[in-house]
């Protein structure tokens, strides 16, 4: 699953992949806003973590489930 993550006052995103379900993203960027945390925390598929501070947030955007691969299959 692809994850966007948005950062106020600057024109790049953090973009990776999550083993995550959308479902699992969702409710962890609720319950961090929700809460008052000050960071938000996510893992990629391999393993690296990605905290962002809440006040820096602009938008997280979470992409569809399956991804659709590219190239021949053997």
């Amino acid at each position: 699953m692809e994850i966007r993550i948005g950062i106020r006052n600057t024109p790049r995103e953090i973009s990776f992949e999550s083993t995550q379900t959308a479902a699992e993203i969702e409710a962890a960027v609720a319950a961090t806003l929700e809460n008052g945390a000050k960071v938000l925390k996510l893992k990629d598929d391999k393993g690296r973590l990605f905290v962002v501070p809440t006040e820096a947030l602009a938008y997280v955007e979470i992409g569809v489930e399956e991804t659709r691969r590219v190239g021949f299959i053997a």
